[in-house]
């Protein structure tokens, strides 16, 4: 019990930092094009791509983000069902980079077709390898929160919102109360 206890930390800091690798390198282009020739004219240029599913990628990667900061704050049940919603967004960005591998190359070159420019050579860029490793680390952080999260430690009940907690009215403080509209009725101040 006491050394599952201390997977949180290592957990949540791999979950954490999986997700801001996936959420950036999502937001980066995952394609460099580089341009041989056009309809009659050679054309010598270089250029990065944004991939199709790259921004899907980093969509998810913040939801996951936001899955690891809300983990941290919950526990119980709310806990456990955020663990599972980080494990299913992982396992989208890593589904969504798979994919990507297979359908971008031929959306580009679909997309540049249609502009006149043929023979392009296409190469991956670092961007998407992060991609990769941050979808694979997610998926394993994700996986682990999931399957450890009852044996982690929660916040108590004292750390919650002052009006999250049952106000429970006492005989006193009804006394109290009524020796405050009392002392207003009789015009003094019940404050001073």
């Amino acid at each position: 019990m006491a050394e599952a206890r201390r997977t949180f930390a290592p957990v949540v800091l791999l979950g954490l930092a999986a997700a801001v690798l996936s959420a950036v390198a999502g937001a980066r282009p995952w394609l460099r094009i580089e341009s041989v020739a056009s309809r009659s004219e050679a054309v010598a240029s270089t250029l990065e791509a944004d991939g199709g599913e790259a921004p899907l990628a980093a969509a998810l990667a913040l939801v996951l983000l936001a899955c690891w900061g809300v983990v941290l704050v919950t526990r119980g049940r709310v806990r456990r069902l955020v663990t599972w919603l980080a494990l299913a967004s992982a396992l989208g960005v890593l589904a969504t980079t798979i994919t990507s591998r297979f359908t971008l190359p031929d959306q580009f070159r679909d997309a540049l077709e249609r502009l006149g420019v043929t023979g392009v050579a296409l190469t991956w860029t670092g961007w998407y390898w992060a991609a990769v490793v941050g979808a694979v680390l997610s998926v394993v952080a994700s996986g682990l929160g999931a399957r450890l999260v009852g044996t982690w430690p929660e916040m108590g009940s004292r750390y919650d919102a002052p009006a999250a907690r049952e106000a429970r009215p006492t005989a006193d403080d009804a006394d109290e109360s009524q020796a405050l509209w009392k002392a207003i009725d009789e015009g003094r101040d019940p404050t001073g």
